[in-house]
């Protein structure tokens, strides 16, 4: 395997590991909304404490998923849609087009007029 493979399997298992967890998708949630500061975040989950919160964007940080920039003492964090379209493109896109393409025949099938109605 090459090196460029290897890091791509890291990557995606990063990202994997990431999504895995059901807080850090609802801090994906929030983050898909508007950048929020950390403190932001830590406010919205009140069965985590903060430093639960920062374990958690830490790994979304690692996988890529969440970019952060300090602005003065606040740590600003956006979400970074580019790895999960990755993900999606090698494995959700590969197998929604043949059922796209199959839905799009089976329309014009079935709104193909029949022999009886262009008769009348």
């Amino acid at each position: 395997m090459s090196l460029n493979c290897d890091m791509s399997k890291l990557n995606d298992d990063l990202i994997w590991k990431a999504l895995a967890d059901p807080h850090r998708r609802a801090m994906l949630d929030l983050l898909r909304a508007e950048p929020r500061t950390t403190g932001a975040i830590c406010d919205q989950f009140d069965d985590l404490c903060r430093t639960a919160v920062m374990k958690h964007l830490d790994i979304l940080v690692t996988a890529q998923l969440v970019l952060v920039r300090r602005k003065g003492r606040f740590r600003w964090n956006y979400l970074n849609p580019m790895p999960i379209q990755r993900v999606c493109e090698r494995w959700i896109h590969p197998y929604v087009a043949p059922l796209v393409s199959a839905m799009s025949r089976l329309k014009d099938y079935v709104e193909q007029p029949t022999n009886s109605k262009e008769k009348e």
